[in-house]
């Protein structure tokens, strides 16, 4: 048996005399669904070496639309978009995948944009972050962000595939990384921007990974240079991570802080380099 948690983030708080809960102003179903943020697996515990696939993709299509992921054994890494899932291998191929498959991290919403922006001066990756922290005003908010467009530069990297149940950590397999660079390319960036309160379950700040027009290039975003794109962002009100039921799960060190390996891999490179 699975085990669900469920965060709603409140901006009202109202006083419940039942099961004591953090609540919010209640939505109707459909807006719920279309704000709601849904995590299969820990992010601490992928960057610690849980790579092995627990949660079927078809499962994982029923809780949203859009997203990213490891796929099983940590061969490269996933898109969802427009409902179908993306696999770049570490060979660079890049693939729609089999729903039968499993996934050890993935997270995924239904993508319903409140804001759209259309900016055609040339940025770098820093440049972009900094024009996303203009527009998304709250500190301590959920986003989902889906950039298309032309971009002059592209850098990607995906990693090799580990062996079932080998367990070494993300950060020390930064030297067998592939990466791969891309020149006035169409495409599109999946991601999000998450606060530093959902650091260790997710992944805070912003992670972002690439899928070409032709659907036949990717990987987690290293490096950029945009031409000209069209932002649009959808604001989430809530989060639910599903809880691995797997013996390695069950046994791993949520106790020992990996932020630093936290920040290295989402970079690319050791701290210091």
């Amino acid at each position: 048996m699975r085990l669900t948690i469920t965060l709603l983030i409140a901006t009202l708080f109202t006083t419940v005399f039942s099961i004591p809960s953090f609540t919010q102003t209640p939505h109707n179903r459909t807006d719920t669904l279309h704000n709601h943020l849904y995590t299969v697996g820990v992010g601490a515990g992928l960057i610690g070496g849980l790579y092995d696939g627990n949660y079927p993709y078809r499962l994982l299509k029923q809780h949203g639309n859009f997203g990213l992921g490891a796929p099983d054994k940590l061969d490269g890494e996933l898109v969802v978009f427009q409902g179908k899932i993306y696999q770049t291998q570490h060979t660079g191929k890049t693939v729609e995948i089999d729903d039968r498959q499993l996934t050890p991290f993935a997270m995924v919403n239904f993508f319903q944009p409140d804001k759209k922006i259309t900016v055609n001066s040339a940025m770098n990756k820093e440049s972009l972050f900094h024009y996303l922290d203009s527009l998304l005003t709250s500190m301590n908010g959920l986003y989902a962000i889906h950039i298309s467009g032309k971009f002059s530069y592209i850098k990607t990297r995906a990693f090799p595939p580990v062996k079932e149940h080998e367990h070494t950590p993300l950060a020390a397999m930064l030297p067998l990384q592939h990466f791969f660079e891309f020149s006035t390319v169409q495409g599109d960036l999946i991601g999000y921007r998450l606060p530093a309160f959902m650091d260790n379950t997710n992944i805070s700040g912003y992670h972002f990974h690439f899928l070409s027009a032709q659907k036949d290039a990717g990987g987690h975003i290293i490096d950029l240079k945009t031409d000209s794109i069209t932002i649009e962002i959808d604001k989430l009100d809530s989060y639910t991570i599903n809880v691995p039921s797997t013996s390695e799960f069950d046994q791993f060190d949520f106790k020992k802080n990996r932020d630093e390996d936290i920040k290295s891999v989402e970079r690319g490179k050791a701290a210091g380099k």
